[in-house]
């Protein structure tokens, strides 16, 4: 989908925490190779042959869902819903040291799937 937002009006009128959990995900992620990042209506997407990552803002939480072929048991995952061929898993934090090595290896199963 092809959007003129970027990152930035997308944060617009949230609170400093959220931005902060963002930017600690980003500097998380980024260098895994490849992987692009674009601003959607309403969320951030990160891709690499497909969507693997994508970020909405809330009002008090920052909605953190990954892609990965099955269903994933874990404490920090909220929310699991089948989406096509493979399963959304989401997780939410409001605060960017909740951005831990345990949930960046959730993230990264995510990103080594697809």
């Amino acid at each position: 989908m092809c959007s003129t937002k970027s990152v930035d009006n997308i944060f617009e009128g949230k609170p400093s925490n959220l931005i902060l959990a963002f930017d600690q995900v980003l500097v998380s992620v980024i260098d895994w190779e490849p992987c692009t990042v674009g601003a959607s209506t309403n969320t951030i997407v990160f891709t690499k042959e497909k969507a693997w990552l994508i970020i909405r803002p809330m009002s008090k939480q920052i909605d953190i869902k990954f892609y990965y072929p099955t269903k994933i048991d874990h404490r920090l995952v909220m929310k699991v819903t089948y989406y096509g061929n493979r399963f959304a898993h989401h997780i939410r934090i409001s605060q960017e040291n909740e951005v831990t090595t345990e949930l960046l290896s959730l993230l990264r199963k995510g990103y080594d799937a697809y």
